[in-house]
């Protein structure tokens, strides 16, 4: 009889030593808060673990109020040793020494005998220091970026487990945890413990998925909040989540600059009401008065979405540099996001929001231009 998901999960990270936790370069809070309370969870289980992602201190800021793992990695440096090997079947090595020369690291022999044949050398890589990994919210192992360009190899020779609530994911893990009904991948988390080891789910834990969840469901206002969510949120609760605390720094907290900024790009709404499409232009002008940067404008872009509960299309576009403009876009249809993605080679989905640039020297000139690419996929998601 075939083990279940669940319990693939807890035997793999029951025997493991060292897991390895990936993240998306744009992940959503839901994502932070699943990866945040799966690295608590096996810390409690007396295991290392290790957070990865590319851009890791301004993702885990994103949830300050979260207790962190020991360690996080913005690239996996020293994951794995590689020997050197000598065969001395045929000649004793009596003393070994190193030195830094230059740009050079030497490695000094001193054999028995008078030479050293090259053949009796080989070289081999030994096996990651990690031997598990728990990749969140990525359809496909390509959405980790550079830390799998750079590390390809990983991702064949330990297991993994994803975990993910997308339609589109490709099931690249050897469990895959796939709930497309699931609100957020942090309510997948939740009930995976609260069915296998209840007992470990302690506060912080409890508060981290909450968190997730309250993310991803805008505070239970989307219309992704199901009875499963609630009662999953309410299970948290009962593990002792504090709400009113997520609440207090989710959607309270936000810095003067980016409450300024927001109010600036509403003031520059245009609504298509035909499409149920909101843009939002933001010029160099609301930046500089705001004083805001360009990492606050998808914040801002969720603001907005909060904001029209009639729209089903956003999009917040700025200017990069005098030639380009930056398309900042979210959809209730993730199908259409993904087309979009097929038919634009340089975007990218950072977490929830597909970015793109359009060449462009004004906002005016590029609303144009994303008008007539966008128009025909939302025609043709209403047909």
């Amino acid at each position: 009889m075939s083990l279940s998901p669940d319990q693939q999960f807890h035997d793999l990270i029951k025997k493991s030593s060292h897991p390895l936790i990936f993240l998306t370069p744009y992940p959503s809070r839901d994502d932070i808060a699943s990866a945040l309370a799966l690295s608590l969870f096996i810390e409690r289980l007396g295991k290392s673990v290790t957070l990865a992602a590319d851009r890791i201190e301004t993702t885990l800021n994103e949830l300050s109020f979260v207790a962190r793992p020991k360690e996080t990695l913005s690239a996996l440096s020293g994951a794995r040793d590689f020997v050197l090997s000598f065969n001395t079947s045929y000649n004793k090595i009596l003393g070994v020494r190193t030195a830094q020369e230059g740009d050079e690291y030497r490695i000094y022999l001193t054999p028995e005998k008078g030479t050293i044949d090259p053949r009796d050398f080989s070289f081999i890589p030994a096996h990651y220091r990690f031997d598990a990994a728990i990749i969140i919210g990525a359809p496909d192992k390509e959405r980790l970026g550079k830390i799998f360009e750079d590390n390809p190899d990983i991702f064949y020779e330990v297991p993994l487990i994803n975990i993910d609530t997308s339609s589109q994911n490709e099931l690249f893990g050897q469990i895959n945890l796939v709930d497309i009904t699931a609100s957020s991948k942090s309510e997948i988390i939740a009930e995976l413990l609260e069915r296998t080891v209840p007992t470990f789910i302690t506060e912080p834990i409890a508060e981290a998925l909450l968190a997730g969840i309250m993310s991803a469901t805008e505070s239970f206002q989307k219309k992704n909040t199901t009875p499963k969510a609630l009662k999953a949120a309410a299970s948290l609760i009962g593990h002792g989540a504090d709400q009113q605390k997520i609440v207090r720094t989710l959607y309270r907290t936000e810095p003067l600059p980016l409450l300024k900024l927001w109010g600036r790009a509403l003031s520059h709404v245009r609504w298509d009401e035909k499409h149920k499409l909101i843009l939002a232009p933001v010029s160099l002008e609301d930046l500089v008065q705001s004083r805001a940067h360009t990492h606050d404008l998808s914040l801002v872009l969720e603001k907005i979405r909060g904001s029209f509960s009639l729209a089903t299309t956003f999009v917040l576009f700025f200017q990069e540099s005098p030639v380009s403009v930056r398309m900042l876009l979210k959809c209730h249809n993730t199908e259409m996001i993904n087309k979009l993605h097929d038919s634009l080679p340089e975007s990218e989905i950072q977490g929830e929001i597909l970015a793109f640039s359009l060449a462009a020297t004004s906002l005016e000139t590029a609303e144009t231009s994303l008008r007539s690419r966008l128009i025909p996929f939302l025609d043709q998601a209403e047909a």
